[in-house]
């Protein structure tokens, strides 16, 4: 079971389809069925400029959602760490205008984005291949107008990484724009079963030495705001952005077998199929990944606490 969020920028979704008694995962795609307003010519827009397709029609909607939530200025010069394939990248291109300015950073391939590049909006971006605090220590002196990181926390290796990173922007921006996801949905909702799948994903990953999963780090909201808090930045607000419906949901197999190779400790073992099971259930329960809801992003807004020292 992968969870994805961001760093390919493509945002696809990987939950939890336990299709098989064993436990093992079966790979597929579905989508959410969450209600939801239809998507804006902008999104479309974005999405061609993009060369994705249609089907990364809400993926686009749901980074122009989240943008509304920022204060991303005609004009201001960006910073966004971990920007993937470029999808939120291209909102912001749109979002600064034609003298604005955005740098993406990302450890992935740099052609990665070259269809963007060579789009309208491809003169306002710069692509630099490097992880987020080691771009940040080579350029000491650099300043932009806002830092978004959106939906790629979960990439950094550890929560202390994301500590760094933060203190590492200190006082060279005026605001840092976070988005994530929640761990959590509307009252009613089926996004349990998304939220569970994270949790038992995450879990595995802590006891891989070198993960290749898309889930490094899960860090909620509620440690994100600590981390940010002791890196001496302030929230200024905060709010909950529920995904469009046709987000992604993908899910690769042999679970079981990871945790077979890298849990040794029987209690730890029990505890992983716990929660493979409590997602089974929940699956069973909705009657089917057809009925499984994406869970609400989070979206933030943090400023440098410039009264410390």
């Amino acid at each position: 079971m992968t969870f994805f969020a961001g760093a390919t920028g493509d945002f696809q979704i990987y939950g939890g389809n336990f299709t098989n008694i064993t436990g093992d995962l079966v790979r597929t795609i579905v989508r959410t069925k969450r209600a939801h307003s239809s998507n804006s010519p902008l999104a479309e827009k974005i999405v061609r400029l993009s060369g994705y397709g249609p089907a990364s029609v809400a993926q686009a909607q749901y980074r122009l959602d989240l943008i509304a939530h920022w204060p991303i200025a005609t004009g201001a010069r960006v910073l966004e760490l971990g920007c993937g394939q470029g999808i939120t990248t291209l909102a912001l291109a749109e979002a600064v205008g034609p003298n604005g300015h955005v740098d993406a950073v990302d450890p992935g391939p740099l052609d990665h984005g070259d269809t963007i590049s060579a789009g309208p909006l491809g003169p306002r971006i710069e692509w630099v291949q490097a992880e987020s605090l080691a771009f940040l220590e080579a350029h000491p002196a650099t300043t932009w107008d806002a830092v978004v990181i959106a939906h790629s926390l979960w990439y950094f290796a550890t929560p202390a990484l994301v500590g760094d990173t933060l203190r590492a922007l200190g006082a060279r921006t005026k605001r840092i724009c976070i988005a994530e996801w929640s761990l959590e949905s509307e009252p009613g909702s089926s996004a349990l079963t998304h939220v569970l799948a994270v949790l038992a994903q995450g879990a595995l990953q802590c006891r891989k030495p070198h993960s290749t999963s898309n889930v490094h780090t899960v860090v909620s909201p509620a440690a994100i705001k600590a981390l940010t808090a002791s890196a001496g930045l302030v929230l200024l607000r905060e709010a909950r952005v529920m995904p469009h419906a046709g987000t992604a949901r993908v899910v690769r197999p042999q679970f079981k077998e990871e945790v077979e190779a890298f849990v040794e400790d029987e209690r730890e073992k029990g505890m992983m199929y716990a929660m493979r099971d409590a997602v089974e259930a929940n699956l069973a329960r909705m009657g089917g990944m057809q009925h499984v809801d994406t869970m609400d992003g989070w979206v933030a807004i943090f400023e440098p606490n410039l009264d410390i020292d």
